[in-house]
């Protein structure tokens, strides 16, 4: 749990000086931040308990590994400026009509429409095309609630609106089941970890329930009228394990997405590196009982030798899968997209889109888009780090999922972006083989084209990152024919309010979202826009990066937009606000706007 150590880790800070471990043991690094490293400004943003859980069991656990947990929870109390366990209460629940005392309970769920899932079909195209409002009721959106996370500093859930109702994860690894028209609680949950992925919505046996993961590895089914656990599943047992993507449920199976954070603690020379290989794992979603599990890198890792320091190194490893699933029923085919290699030689599967047999978990095919791209963090021309591969890779991973779409004539394409800036379109009905390719964005680290592309019939819809360039010349969105690639129009990011500080730069590396006429964008600048889908067009823009009044009296603010997109559906246009990595503005505000 995430607040498990409250008091006791306060009384342990007060006998301890903070100061000084941080001075000896992090300041190396979180002084002078070099590529993913957070800045000790940038840690003042996040919960001690976060902060605490990365030093335990998450991706600083390595580094710090020779302090005591009393230095660990005294640490964490003195970057985050707050005690342990000061989340702030839970508020904000549901009440019964006429002023009746108690909350009141969530109606059970008549259907599962809405926008549910990551991509909201299984085809991950992100299009809804019954949005309960039109492109031209979108310059009439207004506000119509905001939810407060409390003591979060990173709103990166996805979430999904299904049945009347809003799901969605934090950062805190608190889920939430709220009424859609008011923003007020049903119930929530807490998960082991933080909760990136999108929630999934479905049947299972006579219940009703809703599918999520969390980053310490596990997947979760909880009734989705009462917030009851129906089963809890680890679907990968090594420690930087992580469900990133969101499950994909079809014909009553869970398809889980596994990612890791290995890469960072590789970057020290005393950790074994590397173990962790990425995987597709297939549940029974009644059950939760594993049906099979896949491995993207298909050789066990084995011991070659040791690097300069004496520590043992592994390989091969890496290829984590951090985007969804996308299903075709039509062929009986998982396809996915993977991350860089860990070690060199790369492996031939990494930064790849691959197809697996829907009912083996077989793989059938892999087309590797970046070749020998072997990378981990801290690794570069001048690195002296023992664990750096030898020729070190752009780190080009695919955090976007694979589009299924119909063409005309019978004919169908994968749709992907890459964090190099390159969008492809492949065959899925010949192995993948390459139809197109455009270079949307300069490429990057971190995009490049970062979270999600989304596509109608006619386009797909690519929005640029580019986070690490340029604050000027970061972002934009393009609209490409399906069938060919080309361009059929280019906005680039409106201009600045800001000269320089965090969150001043035009980066769209948050997943986009379209209905008919209009596709949504969200900036890490903190603003979410609404483009004409004819000629790009901006019809709407809202900027989130402000203080709220929340339905649940937590204090809330927006900031940047980067991990996840909006859902929409019955009208509304749902966005989470808060992101506060690379260059991002922290908060902890989830939002919902109407034209009603």
């Amino acid at each position: 749990m995430l607040f498990e150590f409250g008091l006791t880790g306060s009384l342990a800070a007060q006998s301890i000086d903070a100061a000084a471990v941080y001075q000896k043991s992090c300041a190396q690094c979180h002084d002078e931040p070099q590529g993913r490293t957070p800045s000790r400004d940038a840690l003042k943003d996040r919960t001690p308990d976060a902060i605490l859980q990365s030093l335990t069991t998450g991706s600083m656990s390595v580094s710090a590994i020779a302090l005591s947990m009393a230095e660990k929870r005294a640490v964490s109390e003195y970057l985050a400026g707050k005690a342990l366990g000061a989340g702030g209460e839970s508020a904000g629940m549901c009440t019964p009509p006429n002023g009746a005392a108690g909350a009141r309970s969530a109606p059970a769920l008549s259907n599962v429409d809405g926008w549910n899932g990551w991509g909201n079909d299984i085809a991950n195209s992100r299009y809804q095309p019954k949005p309960g409002l039109t492109a031209a009721d979108v310059p009439n959106l207004k506000l119509k609630w905001a939810f407060g996370f409390p003591g979060g500093s990173q709103a990166y859930g996805n979430p999904a609106i299904v049945g009347g109702r809003v799901f969605v994860g934090s950062d805190n690894g608190k889920f939430y089941a709220l009424d859609a028209n008011s923003g007020c609680m049903y119930w929530s949950v807490q998960a082991d970890g933080g909760i990136r992925a999108a929630p999934t919505v479905a049947k299972a046996g006579s219940r009703t329930a809703v599918y999520f993961g969390d980053l310490k590895g596990h997947m979760f089914a909880v009734d989705a009228t009462t917030g009851d656990l129906i089963w809890k599943k680890q679907v990968d047992d090594h420690k930087f394990a992580r469900v990133t993507g969101a499950p994909k449920l079809y014909d009553g199976k869970l398809y889980v997405p596994v990612s890791s954070v290995e890469e960072a603690p590789a970057a020290q020379p005393t950790y074994e590196c590397c173990t962790f290989r990425g995987s597709i794992v297939a549940l029974d979603g009644t059950t939760g009982a594993q049906l099979w599990k896949t491995y993207t890198i298909q050789e066990k890792p084995q011991q070659v030798g040791t690097n300069a320091k004496g520590t043992a190194l592994y390989k091969p490893a890496g290829a984590a899968v951090w985007s969804s699933p996308t299903i075709d029923p039509q062929k009986g085919i998982v396809y996915i997209g993977t991350g860089n290699s860990y070690t060199d030689p790369a492996v031939p599967t990494s930064d790849a889109v691959m197809a697996l047999d829907i009912k083996s978990g077989k793989i059938l095919w892999w087309n590797q888009l970046t070749p020998s791209d072997a990378f981990v963090i801290g690794c570069g021309p001048n690195s002296t780090n023992a664990n750096c591969p030898k020729d070190v890779g752009p780190d080009f991973d695919f955090g976007n999922a694979p589009i299924l779409r119909t063409l005309g004539g019978g004919r169908r394409i994968l749709v992907i972006g890459q964090k190099s800036g390159m969008a492809y379109g492949l065959d899925p009905d010949n192995e993948g083989k390459l139809l197109w390719k455009f270079k949307a964005g300069k490429g990057s680290a971190l995009g490049g084209i970062e979270w999600g592309s989304a596509a109608d019939d006619q386009n797909a819809y690519i929005p640029v990152s580019d986070v690490i360039g340029p604050s000027a010349d970061a972002g934009g969105l393009f609209a490409l024919k399906l069938a060919t690639g080309e361009q059929v129009w280019h906005t680039p990011a409106p201009k600045l309010e800001c000269t320089s500080g965090r969150g001043c730069t035009g980066a769209q590396s948050a997943p986009a979202s379209v209905i008919p006429g209009a596709v949504f964008s969200g900036s890490v600048d903190g603003h979410l826009r609404a483009y004409s889908t004819r000629d790009g067009s901006i019809i709407w823009d809202y900027n989130t990066a402000k203080e709220y009044d929340t339905v649940n009296k937590v204090p809330a603010k927006g900031g940047s937009i980067d991990a996840a997109g909006p859902a929409i559906a019955d009208g509304l246009v749902v966005t989470n606000s808060g992101y506060a990595l690379w260059r991002g503005l922290p908060g902890n505000v989830l939002l919902a706007f109407s034209a009603k």
